[in-house]
C-alpha cells in the first residue's frame, strides 16, 4: 500500500478535494522549461471528450518523465483536466480557460441558459513502466439565463480566469447553476466517487479505504 501519490496539477481545488478524501500528496509540478499549456491546445475537429483524454494521458507521461528526471521515490502519480462542452451545438464544443475578459464574456453568453457538459477525465500511473488508469466523469450543468450586467459584474469579480468554462461551481459562479446531473466534485476538477475507486485499484491509502474495500 503506497502512503502517498504525486500530484501532477496546481489546481488548489484538487488539492482540497485530495484533502478531503484524506490522501497525502506532494506535487510534481511542470520545469519551468516544459511548456505545460501546449497539451491543452485542442486538435483539429477534437471533441471534448476525445481530447479530455489525451490532454490528460499527455500530462501523466510528462510527469512520469518528470519524476524520474528528479530522481525521486516511487509513488503512484495522479493527473487530471477538465473541460466544458456543448455537446448538441454546432459551435466549438470544447469551452476552455478563458484568454481574456473579451472571451470569459463569449463563454458565458455560449453557457447563458443552456445546459452544458463538464468532463473531468482522471489518469493515475500506479507503477513504474506500466500504463495509467483513467476515466472520464460527465456531468451536465443548467445555467439560467445571464444578464449584461451579470455577465459584466461576474468578469469583474476575477473568478472567471483559469477556469473551464469560465465559471467556478465553489465561488459566484455556484449561483448560475439551476440543476445539476452527475458530480458536485467531478465540476470542481476532482470527482471523488471515481477517484476512491482509482486509489484502491493502484493501492493508495486513504482514510475510508477498510470501508470502500468492505463495498467492492
Amino acid at each position: 500500500m503506497h502512503s502517498f501519490l504525486y500530484l501532477a496539477s496546481q489546481s488548489p481545488r484538487r488539492q482540497e478535494l485530495l484533502t478531503q478524501l484524506g490522501v497525502r500528496f506532494e506535487l510534481l509540478l511542470p520545469d519551468s522549461n516544459e511548456n505545460a499549456e501546449a497539451i491543452e491546445v485542442p486538435l483539429a475537429n477534437e471533441n471534448a471528450r476525445a481530447y479530455v483524454e489525451r490532454v490528460t494521458l499527455a500530462k501523466c507521461a510528462a510527469a512520469a518523465q518528470r519524476w524520474a528526471k528528479r530522481d525521486l521515490p516511487w509513488a503512484p502519480i495522479l493527473c487530471a483536466d477538465t473541460t466544458v462542452s456543448l455537446p448538441n451545438s454546432d459551435i466549438a464544443q470544447i469551452l476552455g480557460k478563458p484568454s481574456d475578459a473579451a472571451d470569459a464574456e463569449r463563454i458565458l453568453r455560449l453557457l447563458s441558459g443552456q445546459t452544458h457538459q463538464v468532463l473531468t477525465a482522471i489518469a493515475l500511473l500506479p507503477q513504474q513502466s506500466t500504463k495509467p488508469i483513467s476515466l472520464v466523469q460527465v456531468s451536465e450543468v443548467e445555467f439560467m439565463p445571464l444578464s449584461d450586467t451579470l455577465i459584466k459584474a461576474y468578469i469583474d469579480s476575477q473568478e472567471p480566469y483559469g477556469k473551464a468554462g469560465a465559471y467556478g461551481i465553489q465561488g459566484l459562479g455556484s449561483a448560475f447553476i439551476r440543476r445539476i446531473v452527475g458530480s458536485y466534485s467531478g465540476i470542481m476538477g476532482l470527482p471523488l466517487f471515481e477517484m476512491a475507486t482509482l486509489l484502491q485499484q493502484a493501492g493508495v491509502s486513504f482514510t475510508l479505504t477498510p470501508e470502500i474495500a468492505n463495498q467492492a
